[in-house]
């Protein structure tokens, strides 16, 4: 299969108030953010990429469009890779939500979480995790992918890879413009680097190419 590059999309003003942007339109990249893109763009360039996939929201489409322009190629928005479907609790901020009794149901037993009118995490690791899996089968071994997400969708592909149980994925942490890298084959799956620097990228391009 491939080496599969999951790249949270960089800063909004949504992350720095702490709110949850969830599938919200037209949250956008701040001034940061885009510096944020560039730089992935920049880390990136020693990689011989051979597609770039994001999420439809905007935040992740801008945070990939750098690193598409950097390699001559087209970002395709993948409905798969969407940030999880927070329903009502969209738009909220995280201190608000802290006050909820579901709460301690999404941090210590999430198997048993629906967010109100919206998705169930079970659902959620499920989509992406067959997402990142079906768009890897389309490529060879050696081949270099790129597929921009949200935290979330990231930290549970990353468990389910890992094969923890789904209890314990709020234990790992995914940072903005972060990459995290999985490979995988007829045999499974390897994650290779997980929240990583974009700085680090190009160390990691020699190891392995």
């Amino acid at each position: 299969m491939t080496f599969v590059l999951l790249i949270r999309h960089a800063e909004n003003d949504f992350s720095g108030k702490k709110r949850l942007a969830g599938r919200l339109a037209d949250v956008h990249l701040n001034a940061s953010g885009k510096q944020q893109a560039q730089r992935l763009a920049s880390a990136l360039a020693g990689i011989p990429l051979k597609a770039i996939y994001s999420s439809p929201l905007e935040r992740a489409m801008e945070t990939a469009q750098p690193i598409a322009e950097q390699n001559n190629l087209t970002v395709t928005p993948h409905d798969g890779l969407i940030e999880i479907d927070y329903g009502d609790w969209q738009g909220r901020s995280l201190k608000e939500l802290y006050r909820t009794k579901l709460w301690k149901v999404v941090q210590c037993n999430p198997a048993w979480m629906r967010f109100p009118n919206g998705e169930t995490i079970i659902e959620a690791q499920y989509r992406i995790s067959r997402t990142i899996r079906d768009i890897a089968a389309k490529f060879e071994s050696k081949d270099w992918v790129v597929c921009v997400s949200h935290a979330d969708p990231i930290k549970l592909a990353a468990a389910h890879f890992l094969s923890m149980p789904l209890e314990a994925y709020q234990r790992l942490t995914i940072g903005l413009a972060s990459i995290t890298v999985v490979h995988l084959d007829a045999q499974g799956a390897r994650l290779l680097t997980f929240n990583h620097d974009p700085n680090l990228m190009s160390f990691l391009a020699k190891q392995v190419g």
